[in-house]
């Protein structure tokens, strides 16, 4: 958690602001944000749910969206968690940003119901797009 307010929420704030300002970190709801990071990484009886990096960065970035663990940014702070996370894992999304935003967008439109059909299209795109960090050039932020 203290990496998604140091780095994923700053970021957030200072590159995706746009005309939204996202409100100060101490403002998010309480035990939601910390529930969102631990889902994709928790065991089951002993079984992991979620195996693989895109499985996990999958989960993560549906569930930052749709439990809305912030008042304002949800959105933009879990692209870049999402970025974060795959790049901390040495893997990047090599896709523009438009793909990416439309992506998010219907995942928030979404219908809880659809959490399923949801998780799988959102790890399809990052299939398609993930690529070595180490092919990817170096980004100006």
């Amino acid at each position: 958690m203290v990496e998604v307010e140091r780095i994923a929420f700053t970021l957030a704030q200072q590159h995706l602001a746009f005309d939204e300002p996202i409100p100060d970190f101490s403002t998010r709801f309480p035990n939601v944000l910390e529930s969102c990071l631990a889902t994709p990484f928790q065991r089951f009886f002993g079984k992991i749910p979620y195996r693989s990096l895109i499985a996990k960065a999958g989960e993560l970035f549906y569930l930052l969206i749709k439990d809305h663990p912030f008042q304002n940014g949800n959105k933009r702070i879990a692209i870049t968690t999402l970025l974060i996370f795959l790049h901390k894992n040495d893997q990047w999304l090599e896709a523009d940003m438009e793909p990416i935003h439309k992506l998010t967008i219907w995942v928030a439109e979404s219908k809880a119901g659809d959490k399923e059909l949801v998780v799988m299209a959102i790890n399809e795109f990052i299939r398609k797009h993930l690529k070595p960090l180490e092919s990817v050039p170096l980004l100006d932020i």
